[in-house]
């Protein structure tokens, strides 16, 4: 299974004690892969869904709490062989009536007394993700989001979320209203609310070696160039003070000059700390790049004015 598949299995399993937590959890069953139909009076509740993990759960939610009537339908897909949807209904007006006004789905009731406490915040995520969330393998890229096909249930989502802190953002894409987060630390943060503590576990062991990983080419990248530069300002200096060497002789430099321009051509390899250290007396850093600066100079003007 994918590592989304496998965040919707472990949250096929949690134990949420709280009815009130559990009636949160439904509702985002219902809000983001439930179809509510009336026909002459008579209600009808659907959900459809992919994922048996999630088919069951929604049946045991709905029969633990309310022990309704409910019922669940396979689906084949007659191309995919393997392919299989699940619809788990309640055809009995009753039961519907019940659930619905349970979840506040009905008559315009207010929807936020479902949400009012914390862990019933954190159920209906859980709920609405299990319902039509997915997120990438963290192995490729951090990515989490719930679709809905409607804009204010997105928004209301959305809201939630970021109670908890967690930046969501809303995207349109085609007809739906996709809620969604990018940043590692805040999908680790969404894992654990909702109760995936396994996923979160593996997910953050992910996040740490790949970022141990980018550390460790960002370090290697940053010191092989500047390997690289100091690799070209010696092969320039030792130039330069060859230039002098053949035009002109390096006994016309001042003995602090010639003394660091033999151990430049004698140490091509050497750092700048190197070469002050080979010097009697030692010379700082800063110091040796103020010689090799001034001899460079020097071949330069050479350059430029006809070698004298």
């Amino acid at each position: 299974m994918s590592f989304s598949s496998n965040v919707k299995e472990e949250l096929s399993r949690n134990e949420t004690g709280a009815r009130h937590c559990r009636i949160a959890e439904l509702a985002g069953f219902l809000k983001f892969c439930g179809e509510i139909s009336e026909k002459e009076g008579q209600y009808h509740v659907q959900v459809h869904t992919e994922s048996v993990h999630v088919a069951k759960r929604f049946y045991t939610l709905v029969k633990k709490i309310f022990d309704l009537d409910v019922k669940i339908h396979i689906n084949r897909n007659e191309f995919l062989k393997k392919s299989r949807n699940y619809t788990v209904s309640i055809d009995n007006h009753p039961d519907c009536v019940l659930l619905l006004k349970a979840v506040k789905l009905l008559d315009n009731e207010d929807f936020g007394l479902v949400l009012q406490n914390t862990c019933c915040k954190k159920a209906y995520i859980r709920g609405a993700y299990q319902a039509a969330g997915s997120m990438s393998d963290p192995e490729k890229n951090y990515h989490f989001e719930i679709v809905s096909t409607d804009e204010k249930t997105a928004c209301q989502l959305k809201e939630v979320l970021n109670f908890f802190d967690l930046d969501a953002k809303i995207v349109v894409r085609k007809k739906y209203y996709v809620v969604y987060m990018k940043e590692g630390a805040k999908i680790s943060d969404v894992l654990s609310l909702m109760g995936a503590h396994v996923a979160m576990m593996e997910f953050e062991n992910v996040r740490i070696l790949k970022e141990m990983r980018n550390t460790v080419n960002r370090r290697v990248n940053c010191e092989t160039a500047n390997i690289s530069k100091t690799v070209l300002a010696a092969v320039k200096q030792a130039e330069d003070i060859k230039y002098i060497m053949n035009h002109k002789g390096l006994h016309h430099l001042s003995q602090g000059l010639q003394d660091i321009a033999y151990l430049r051509l004698e140490n091509p390899e050497a750092t700048l700390k190197e070469l002050g250290d080979m010097l009697d007396p030692p010379v700082g850093k800063s110091g040796v790049n103020h010689r090799l600066k001034k001899i460079s100079k020097m071949a330069e003007e050479m350059r430029l004015g006809g070698k004298e």
